[in-house]
Parts: structure tokens; sequence; C-alpha cells
């Protein structure tokens, strides 16, 4: 199998490789109910070593930025309660967090969730985390210039490997709200 952007040597539909997903990724994908068949969700297997945006762009190509999308996990605080939610944008934007963030969440104040939180309620991997699997409860911001390529490369849960997944399914993910200005340059 060919990976739908990229090149890379070991593409599998995700439903066939459960084994290498994290717990909440493998049961997203095998109870999956999306715009598109769990087959169209492909799991490309990377080394961790260059998980992150810069080393991974450095060694699987720079032309990849404008196909990449980073999932970042927020807090959201007002009046002594905390949302956290999840926000998607293009790998060479920044999630907006004190406009666009605090204002979709109705928040008196917004900012990046510790690590600790963000991998303990997810179950996934700091530098890894996907809006695929989040907690049911979460809202997922999506910047509409992800939601809106063929083909999205995200991370799989887990440093080790990430998912390519057509645009059009982060918006419609249970809780996903499609926010103009969500990634800014």
């Amino acid at each position: 199998m060919r990976a739908p952007l990229g090149d890379f040597d070991v593409v599998h539909p995700a439903p066939d490789v459960l084994d290498l997903l994290v717990a909440p990724v493998a049961a997203a994908v095998r109870a999956w109910a999306g715009p598109v068949r769990a087959e169209e969700l492909v799991h490309v297997d990377t080394d961790p070593r260059w998980a992150d945006t810069a080393t991974f762009l450095e060694h699987y190509g720079p032309e990849l930025l404008g196909q990449s999308a980073n999932c970042v996990v927020v807090a959201g605080k007002r009046g002594g309660e905390t949302t956290l939610a999840a926000c998607l944008v293009l790998s060479g934007t920044r999630v907006d967090v004190n406009g666009a963030v605090r204002r979709q969440l109705g928040a008196r104040k917004a900012s990046f969730a510790p690590m600790e939180t963000a991998t303990g309620e997810t179950g996934m991997e700091y530098g890894g985390i996907t809006p695929i699997g989040l907690p049911a409860a979460w809202p997922v911001l999506v910047d509409p210039a992800v939601a809106d390529l063929p083909y999205v490369l995200v991370g799989s849960g887990s440093r080790r490997g990430k998912l390519i997944v057509p645009g059009k399914v982060f918006a419609g993910l249970p809780n996903a709200v499609v926010v103009e200005g969500l990634g800014v340059a």
C-alpha cells in the first residue's frame, strides 16, 4: 500500500495495525463511524526520534509542512471550572490560545494544558496526540485550513507512527467545531 501523501516505507490501513495504536486511538478506530471508511485512516510507521514537527520534516521532507497538523491540548478556565479541549492547526501555524480558543470556550483565561494533564487525560504520548480517540466530552477545535485539505498527517497517539486522514474527517468528529482564525502565522 502507498500512503496518500509523503514517502513512507511501512503503510497500512489503521484497522490492520490496532496493536500499534495506543488504547484510546485503537478503540476509536475499532468503533469508527466517521464520514469515511475506517480503512481510509492510514497508519505510517515512523521513528519516534523524529516525532516532533521540525525533526520530522527534516527527515521525511519539508513538503509535508503544508499537509501536516499538530493537535494540542488547551485548558480554558472560568469561575473555577476548567474545560479541556483539543486544537488542531496546520504545523506551520500556532494556536491562537488567548483569542480564538478563549472566545470559543467562553473562558476568562486559556493556556496550553500541562504535559501531565494532556497525556494523563488522553492516554496518549506527548508529541503524538491526535484528535481521534480523545475523551468524548472534549471540544475539538479545528482550523478550517486543516479540514479543507484532501489528506492530513497527524499524530497517532504515540511518538511512533503517524496517521494520514482525509481533512474532512476532523470537522465531522464528535464535538468538533471549525474555528476561523484558530491557527495563526
